[in-house]
């Protein structure tokens, strides 16, 4: 199970490629999820009163297999910006948090976390409307050809603007999101029934789906609205597909609960939800093999099946010193 901690045996290029591997892998198994959570928030005709097994059918059936992984280019090609920028952003938020012995409570963490996170998705906001276009269109009849085209459209027909619509929920939903994260965080040792300083990484990964899924749960309302803001265009057939009216942010909330119901602002969480799981599992499992096949590689394990260690070796080196230090021993040799 990956630990996702800094191993000085991977030298920096690895550690990013195992990363960078392990995100677009897990984004790609599970983009029809991803892709029937937005129809479903915008309130596609695929989607709208049909449960997940149909809609998924009917998208199909219209568009072709591949429909269900539309948009998924997008995410993948956001995956590197959006993760080196939240990087960075959590640094900076953590340094300001910690006490004058360098601790950091729970609570500074998980929002450190949360505005690092929100930070990244502001400055990469773009490529999240148009995935969300890019998903929302008939891939048979597209108005946008591709990324860059999308980009090109949005831009000279809608405004600058219109590439950061409902970007005020991304700030508004990470406040629920935390609370919800901070919930499950603060009870997990009542819930297994012993310190969190004991917990196995079965444990760990069962934790981060279940923080996932109460905090995806509370703050879903937002993302629903934003999904509908950002699909919403003039310039579209049918309006962008939404099956609302709406002229702002507000309104969007009160048309929604008004026209189809308040239940209608948790459209599509059943595939959220069940998103979850296989994300994380092929997230952390992607990346350990990859993890694997680097030390394999570097020379610190002897089998890149197994995290058995090479005898000999000294795990303390970085690799260019253990490099360093086997070319040395040859020419003595």
């Amino acid at each position: 199970m990956a630990t996702w901690k800094r191993d000085s045996r991977l030298t920096a290029l690895q550690r990013l490629g195992c990363a960078g591997l392990a995100g677009t892998t897990s984004l790609s198994v599970t983009a029809p999820l991803e892709a029937l959570t937005v129809l479903s928030q915008v309130g596609s005709r695929h989607a709208a009163g049909r449960g997940l097994w149909r809609a998924g059918r009917s998208l199909c059936r219209a568009e072709g297999i591949g429909a269900l992984w539309k948009g998924n280019l997008t995410a993948c090609l956001r995956l590197f910006p959006y993760s080196a920028l939240q990087l960075a952003a959590h640094r900076r938020f953590v340094l300001l948090f910690v006490d004058d012995v360098g601790h950091i409570s729970q609570w500074s963490s998980i929002m450190a976390g949360s505005l690092a996170g929100m930070v990244a998705a502001v400055a990469t906001y773009p490529t999240e409307v148009i995935k969300t276009r890019l998903i929302v269109q008939n891939r048979l009849e597209p108005s946008y050809k591709g990324i860059l085209h999308a980009l090109y459209m949005i831009y000279h027909q809608e405004g600058v603007l219109a590439l950061y619509r409902g970007v005020s929920l991304s700030v508004l939903g990470a406040i629920p999101f935390s609370l919800g994260s901070f919930l499950v965080y603060t009870h997990l040792d009542k819930i297994w029934g012993e310190p969190s300083l004991r917990f196995t990484p079965l444990q760990n990964f069962i934790n981060g789906c279940l923080a996932a899924g109460v905090a995806q749960t509370v703050s879903f309302p937002f993302e629903t609205v934003k999904r509908k803001m950002q699909a919403q265009s003039p310039c579209l057939p049918q309006g962008g597909g939404v099956d609302i009216s709406f002229a702002g942010m507000i309104d969007c909330f009160k048309q929604t609960v008004k026209t189809n119901g308040a239940l209608a602002l948790w459209s599509g969480l059943t595939a959220n939800l069940l998103r979850i799981v296989p994300y994380f599992g092929v997230m952390f499992s992607t990346f350990e093999f990859c993890k694997r096949v680097c030390l394999y590689r570097n020379g610190y394990i002897d089998s890149p099946l197994s995290y058995k260690l090479t005898p000999g070796v000294d795990q303390s080196l970085q690799p260019q010193e253990l490099q360093e230090f086997k070319l040395l021993g040859r020419r003595n040799f």
